[in-house]
């Protein structure tokens, strides 16, 4: 047999497996790791001035989170953090100590849709939420189970 021959056959092959759906529980996230450093202070204060340093933004109430300094750094303290397997993430306020989040339970699961995105949101409590992003179409394993207990929460993406 011709190389191909061969190549043709085996990519033929490859074409006719069906793509295995994908499934997710909400991560445990004592395993979760931080992505990236906290901002400094000094960081913090500086991109508050430059973000909100426009006179017009702040008093045409352009943005809520310029008109005290505590609001934006609320807003903007924050680090990415990951789950053990990389598969979700989360923005996490710099304020909640790692240890503190690594003992956190999710609350529930929901499937989102945002433009050609679905996302996979598990809450946390203080307002935490780890998503899984995709293209691929999703839905929930056992609505009711998941609605009892966070804990029983699948999604299954294709």
């Amino acid at each position: 047999m011709k190389l191909s021959a061969l190549i043709a056959s085996a990519c033929l092959a490859l074409a006719v497996v069906p793509a295995q759906a994908a499934d997710f529980a909400c991560p445990d996230l004592a395993g979760a790791t931080q992505v990236n450093a906290c901002p400094t202070e000094e960081e913090l204060k500086h991109t508050y001035s430059g973000f909100c340093g426009d006179d017009k933004k702040a008093y045409s109430r352009e943005t809520d989170n310029c008109v005290r300094y505590k609001d934006y750094r609320a807003m903007k303290n924050t680090a990415l953090w990951e789950s053990q397997d990389g598969e979700f993430s989360a923005y996490v306020s710099c304020d909640l100590a790692p240890a503190k989040l690594k003992l956190l339970k999710a609350k529930s699961m929901k499937i989102e849709r945002q433009g050609t995105l679905n996302k996979v949101v598990c809450t946390y409590p203080n307002g935490i939420a780890f998503t899984y992003r995709t293209k691929s179409a999703c839905r929930m394993a056992d609505e009711k189970a998941c609605a009892a207990n966070a804990a029983d929460c699948r999604a299954s993406c294709d």
